[in-house]
């Protein structure tokens, strides 16, 4: 084929493979470390390759949850602190992994952008491999696309895949019975849902992201980024001591749609409000955009991240072993015979 004067090139139209190959050199070691039994090849093929057999399952079955981060970015990349956006990506995936009994095992992760930047890129990417390293679950794949026009200057979005195992006949939830009681682990904020209205809260409250945070040390964007708490180690050694009947992750729709997902019909929940102390973060956007006690409870997560449904003769022993494992553990209900929620008490 003859020579073409003034050709395009695929850099020329905004794609820079070069960009693309050293972001993947880059994040080879953070995925390396997440290795676990399993694993049958790094990152470079057309697939990832997992053994089930070699993670130790005889007759497995397969559990797989995806989601994102959500405007919790928007914040991230007005900051430029976008290294625990990673760990919020597989947090928001693995939590709910653990919800039906899996244990994760594995993760992929999608990265879209404009324009790559290699040590932002690095940066999440490393964030994504220290999620998985905290929840035990191997990083073995991932897709990076350079899409100029489809993103402003700066921006990129984030997906998450994870999938997970159980065996057969493991899956919760199982037995959840009217006087079970309900245990709550406490957040470590915000987490990654209801970031729409906090950017709202933020912008009515005529402050900037590098402001002193009013309700904790440092400033108020990097408050606003603490990660999302990964409850996976424990939740699972809750699980295999025996005794849990259901967990639910508290995301968007707060108390008072999550944990109905988990009772069967028939029964619902009578949760005290004065059982655990309601976050700063929360009581301070609660006073600067009026928000009410229903809308803070179906918003936002509001000090609580999971609760676990369990047998009334485990629940203190439950309550020790989550407590060994690092949790922050309230008692906080019971389940009763009815639909929904019903609350006593209020946050304070």
């Amino acid at each position: 084929m003859s020579e073409r004067k003034n050709g395009l090139t695929y850099s020329q139209a905004g794609v820079d493979i070069e960009a693309g190959n050293e972001l993947v050199e880059r994040i080879k070691p953070a995925a390396k470390r997440t290795a676990r039994p399993g694993v049958m090849a790094g990152l470079g093929g057309f697939g990832a390759l997992f053994d089930l057999r070699a993670a130790g399952y005889t007759d497995p079955v397969l559990v797989a949850a995806t989601d994102g981060v959500g405007t919790k970015l928007r914040i991230a990349i007005d900051t430029g602190q976008v290294g625990g956006v990673g760990i919020d990506l597989v947090a928001m995936c693995v939590n709910d992994l653990v919800c039906q009994g899996a244990e994760p095992l594995f993760f992929l992760d999608y990265f879209a952008t404009g324009k790559l930047a290699v040590d932002e890129a690095a940066q999440v990417v490393e964030g994504i491999a220290e999620g998985c390293s905290r929840a035990g679950c191997a990083l073995i794949g991932g897709e990076t696309a350079e899409m100029p026009g489809m993103y402003g200057d700066g921006d990129f979005d984030l997906a998450g895949f994870a999938v997970g195992a159980m065996e057969r006949g493991a899956d919760l939830p199982a037995g959840v019975a009217e006087g079970d009681v309900l245990l709550g682990l406490a957040s470590d904020g915000v987490h990654s849902n209801g970031y729409s209205l906090v950017r709202k809260v933020v912008e009515r409250a005529g402050l900037a992201w590098t402001d002193p945070a009013p309700f904790a040390e440092g400033r108020l964007g990097a408050a606003l980024l603490t990660p999302t708490r990964l409850y996976v180690k424990p939740a699972l050694a809750a699980i295999r001591a025996g005794g849990v009947h259901a967990l639910a992750h508290i995301t968007g729709g707060g108390l008072t749609e999550n944990l109905p997902r988990v009772l069967p019909e028939g029964l619902g929940a009578d949760i005290d409000l004065s059982a655990w102390d309601l976050p700063r973060v929360f009581a301070w956007m609660g006073e600067v955009a009026g928000l009410d006690q229903p809308e803070m409870l179906k918003t936002f997560n509001s000090g609580i991240g999971m609760v676990l449904s369990v047998a009334p003769d485990r629940a203190d022993a439950l309550a020790d072993l989550l407590t060994a494992e690092g949790e922050t553990v309230f008692r906080i209900g019971k389940v009763t015979p009815g639909q929904g929620i019903r609350y006593s008490g209020s946050l304070v």
